[in-house]
């Protein structure tokens, strides 16, 4: 029966993963500022607009329906155009492959980065999802997600049990459960299991690794280990040089401070010295 699963799971995966008709979001990503914030380790938080974006937002009830590792320029994988890899992300057409940032240029994204997390488990974790790289995707899950387009309500409680369903393939993964067994491979916590333990001595609590196949991009936003980091406010954003529409003012001083280049030998001569008498 798995092999049914996997053809079905395969059939539908294509077909949703045509995009949406969506509309673009408010504020669409700086592509420049994004490149120049991301440091390897961040995880990349994706709104897609693919069919099957909606659906794992759904499940998850989260704006975020894709995550993406950053883990820097990858040697010698490049566009055509020659822009180079830095994301490792997994795709139900693909499966576990490197992409270039572009690829999210007119997409809301977030950026999410491990705090304290050391040069060389950094290094580690960035490996670990290089090495992933040819894997296939769990298309198990796509049928799983399948069950949210039946007619009736689904409570939380049956949400959170779909969400762990899976093929259980280990040569099989979806996009954050990648990201997670990379962070696991260094003992960095997501939204680990706690239990609290009391003794005579003192109360303390006790961290369990979930399995990598409960999570979805939304726990990278909402954990306490990550910090948020938006490119507008880490390169300096100051609120008084914005350019308010219904301040016309403004608008006429901006652009009389800008200085116009004059295009001919002529036009030069005359700025200097003066029109010709």
């Amino acid at each position: 029966m798995g092999w049914m699963f996997d053809i079905v799971g395969r059939l539908i995966g294509w077909l949703l993963q045509k995009q949406a008709e969506s509309c673009e979001p408010l504020c669409p990503d700086d592509l420049t500022a994004l490149r120049d914030t991301l440091r390897p380790g961040d995880v990349l938080l994706v709104d897609g607009k693919h069919h099957i974006s909606s659906l794992i937002k759904y499940l998850s009830q989260s704006t975020w329906s894709h995550s993406a590792l950053y883990v820097g320029p990858i040697a010698g994988v490049t566009t055509p155009e020659g822009e180079p890899h830095v994301l490792i992300e997994a795709n139900s057409g693909e499966g576990v492959v490197s992409a270039q940032l572009s690829k999210y240029e007119h997409c809301h994204t977030r950026i999410c980065r491990p705090e304290g997390l050391s040069e060389a488990d950094c290094g580690k974790v960035c490996h670990y999802a290089c090495e992933r790289i040819g894997f296939g995707y769990d298309h198990k899950n796509i049928i799983d997600l399948m069950r949210y387009l039946l007619p009736w309500p689904v409570t939380q409680r049956r949400r959170g049990r779909m969400i762990k369903l899976g093929s259980g393939d280990a040569s099989r993964i979806i996009c954050s459960s990648l990201i997670a067994q990379a962070f696991e491979a260094v003992r960095y916590p997501i939204l680990p299991t706690i239990t609290h333990v009391e003794s005579r001595a003192a109360r303390c609590e006790i961290a369990e690794i979930r399995h990598s196949s409960l999570y979805v991009p939304r726990d990278f936003d909402i954990s306490p280990y990550f910090m948020v980091v938006k490119p507008t406010l880490a390169r300096g954003f100051n609120y008084k040089d914005m350019h308010w529409a219904d301040l016309p003012y403004a608008a006429e001083v901006h652009a009389a401070q800008l200085t116009l280049v004059p295009e001919t030998e002529g036009e030069l001569v005359e700025a200097a010295y003066g029109p010709a008498e």
